[in-house]
């Protein structure tokens, strides 16, 4: 396992070179500039501007010089957030996106694995319809028409929750939270479901019962975890997106998370925001996949990373 651990990280290293090549390029040849405004600077401010961030060298050399920032772990100053580096703006949004991602993960997984379970030991009763049913629902329905939804009734209807604003506490965590959840509650909820079908029709399950095993016992000490393999495969790159932010969610909530700086540095074509961001965001895919391959392990004993050959004589 330890060898295969070290293979992973070491072949994570030109993904992310790749990714990083990839998404410099395409920002710097996507229509408009940093400093583009609807109020045209002055040639000489504007000469002077690309001079500041080295943007009047030719692009193989920026190129060089980002990746020797990246090197130091340094993203470089926002264009447009005047005295902010993109590491101050990454430091500031991200534990907001971390908390508010963590916890509608949490949620999604307490209520999605059971309703799923649930589904599949009444396969094909009015209970399975109905659940099905709502978590296609949930999936369907997008969050920037959940989030206005649940803002109507509970914030203005109600009164019981603020309609946006951002603060570590209970009241205003809990709407986006929700808006957030919903749809991974569907997907974990659906695919949970069909896995545990499949695995209750497997031979070993079948030797359990004819072996007289109580039913609780069977579900929770033999089908579950190879059950969950699916539901870890969906949630690698599920985790990493939620964790980074919802860019709706945290729009229509005013969270100054990472998704609304983001958005607001596509907008403004601040290269260095985004670039940050999206280096983050491939980071922790690369790092939620290589936990889910090391889950797979815990979760099925058969499945086994060791050399083949290891061992031979």
């Amino acid at each position: 396992m330890l060898g295969f651990s070290i293979k992973r990280l070491i072949s994570a290293v030109p993904t992310l070179f790749l990714l990083i090549t990839v998404a410099f390029f395409l920002i710097r040849v996507a229509p408009g500039g940093p400093f583009d405004s609807e109020r045209a600077l002055a040639p000489e401010v504007e000469a002077n501007l690309a001079a500041k961030y080295n943007l009047d060298e030719p692009l193989v050399v920026q190129y060089g010089r980002y990746l020797w920032q990246i090197a130091q772990f340094d993203f470089g100053p926002s264009f447009h957030y005047l005295d902010w580096t993109v590491n101050d703006l990454i430091a500031q949004g991200a534990p907001v996106s971390f908390v508010l991602g963590f916890l509608a993960l949490l949620l999604a997984l307490a209520i999605g694995i059971p309703i799923g379970v649930w589904a599949a030991v009444n396969q094909n009763k009015a209970i399975d319809y109905t659940v099905m049913s709502v978590a296609m629902i949930g999936i369907s329905v997008p969050a920037f028409v959940m989030a206005p939804v649940l803002i109507l009734v509970f914030a203005i209807s109600l009164g019981w929750l603020p309609a946006g604003g951002w603060a570590f506490s209970f009241d205003r965590m809990l709407l986006p939270v929700i808006t957030l959840s919903l749809p991974i509650i569907a997907y974990v909820a659906r695919i949970t479901r069909g896995s545990m079908i499949e695995v209750l029709h497997s031979g070993f399950i079948r030797t359990a019962r004819a072996k007289g095993m109580p039913e609780k016992s069977i579900l929770l000490n033999h089908a579950l975890k190879p059950a969950m393999l699916p539901v870890i495969s969906y949630l690698g790159p599920a985790a990493a997106g939620i964790l980074t932010g919802s860019v709706v969610v945290e729009r229509i909530f005013t969270i100054p998370g990472i998704g609304s700086y983001f958005v607001q540095g596509a907008l403004n074509r601040d290269y260095t925001l985004v670039m940050g961001v999206v280096i983050l965001y491939g980071v922790l895919i690369i790092l939620f996949n290589f936990l889910v391959d090391l889950l797979y392990a815990w979760l099925d004993p058969r499945i086994r990373y060791d050399d083949p050959n290891e061992g031979r004589q």
